[in-house]
């Protein structure tokens, strides 16, 4: 048997099929594949915030696929059998969270993926700004000769590279920079001295004193309430005259304003792959002024946007789709909650029908909302252990209730902290 022929009939082996839209751009052998599992793949790489609720209502797929598509509160309404929304890329700022949540929407993400991509496009950008290289350029295609002018450069080994978020985007940063010989010093809300120290990085624990420290800043952290204007005024004040400040994550995360008085008045270059005022899908100009400040250096949003990047997003979001139809389960979930019960009801009991139904019934009768459940089964089936996470805590009497059935072995409720 050949390659392609084992891979076929391994990609026919899918349990169960149904409607995908994509509504982005998405690696042409990707849609081949999802075809190959017996799906009905529709894509429309035109489709806008505005038109996407009429063709999610037109086709009533079963998953949504969307790269940088807005997908908003009016899209996750108009259709109920829409079950999975798949990001194609790290980010989720472009999805209403709390809307999918709301219509019992799972959604997932392609962490990760892209990570190499984004990091050298950010090394780019670096050697953009210390080497003007866009200026330089632009100069050479004016027919003007300025070597003088342009011999004037810092260089980068040797110096300090400060990283904005650890995450695998920030790691692929940070080895590139130790290949250069910079000095790389870290701060990611869940870095800790012991993983700095295995990375190879210097793990600082202050914002403001990563941006005194460093000759170059770059910001590679998630867009989330959290995040927002993160790099305020303070920090970007705070930037060595003459340092380089990268931020190829959100325009959200930065003080824009602030960025452009440091741009302006301390000599600071930046290089951005973001900005606050993007275009919409589709629209055709741009209007953000910082690109007109002098020693800003932009791309179009287009971390991500390499062969490579896209074909591994694609092979991704095929896998959690797979998955989902092949098992019900979903890699990626950002959006289910952990740990928000009041209390965990633990039954021990025998692997009988109607064992879980009577519990439940329990509850049910005393307005106990199940919030989530897990049940194991003990090696040989004859016995299981069901852990389910409540909305409120049982009573004495409705616990002798639980106990009563003759197939319960053991129940006991302890509150969560």
């Amino acid at each position: 048997m050949n390659t392609a022929t084992a891979a076929s009939q391994d990609l026919s082996s899918s349990t169960t099929t149904g409607t995908i839209l994509v509504a982005d751009k998405f690696d042409e052998s990707g849609l081949q594949s999802l075809r190959a599992l017996g799906h009905e793949v529709i894509c429309d790489p035109d489709l806008t915030p505005d038109t996407l609720p009429a063709a999610l209502a037109e086709h009533n797929p079963k998953v949504l696929v969307v790269r940088s598509t807005k997908v908003r509160a009016d899209s996750l309404a108009a259709t109920p059998r829409l079950a999975l929304v798949v990001r194609a890329g790290a980010g989720t700022d472009n999805i209403d969270l709390s809307a999918a949540s709301k219509h019992g929407i799972y959604t997932c993400n392609c962490p990760g993926r892209n990570s190499v991509a984004v990091a050298e496009l950010v090394w780019g950008l670096i050697l953009s700004c210390d080497r003007r290289i866009p200026d330089q350029v632009a100069d050479l295609r004016a027919g003007t000769w300025k070597k003088k002018e342009y011999a004037k450069a810092q260089g980068l080994c040797g110096r300090t590279l400060g990283i904005v978020g650890l995450g695998q985007i920030g790691r692929e940063i940070a080895s590139r920079g130790q290949a250069f010989g910079m000095r790389v010093i870290a701060w990611s809300r869940s870095l800790d001295e012991a993983t700095a120290d295995r990375l190879g990085v210097d793990y600082c624990e202050s914002l403001v004193n990563l941006a005194r420290m460093s000759d170059v800043v770059s910001v590679n952290v998630s867009a989330t309430a959290e995040t927002e204007k993160l790099i305020d005024a303070e920090f970007l004040n705070a930037l060595k005259p003459g340092s380089s400040f990268i931020n190829s994550s959100r325009g959200s995360v930065v003080d824009q304003d602030a960025l452009v008085e440091v741009v302006r008045n301390n000599g600071v270059r930046a290089g951005l792959d973001v900005f606050a005022n993007e275009p919409a899908a589709g629209d055709k100009t741009f209007a953000d002024s910082i690109v007109n400040e002098e020693g800003v250096y932009g791309t179009h949003h287009v971390g991500a946007s390499t062969d490579q990047a896209q074909k591994a997003i694609a092979d991704e979001a095929i896998r959690i789709i797979r998955h989902y139809f092949d098992t019900g389960e979903i890699l990626n979930c950002v959006n289910l909650a952990h740990g928000t019960g009041a209390a965990t009801l633990t039954v021990r009991h025998l692997n009988r029908p109607g064992v879980l139904a009577h519990v439940f019934y329990i509850l049910g009768q005393a307005g106990i909302n199940v919030e989530d459940m897990e049940n194991i089964i003990y090696t040989g089936g004859e016995a299981a252990c069901a852990r389910i996470s409540l909305a409120s805590t049982p009573n004495d009497e409705q616990m002798d209730a639980v106990l009563a059935n003759e197939h319960v072995l053991d129940a006991n409720v302890i509150p969560n902290n």
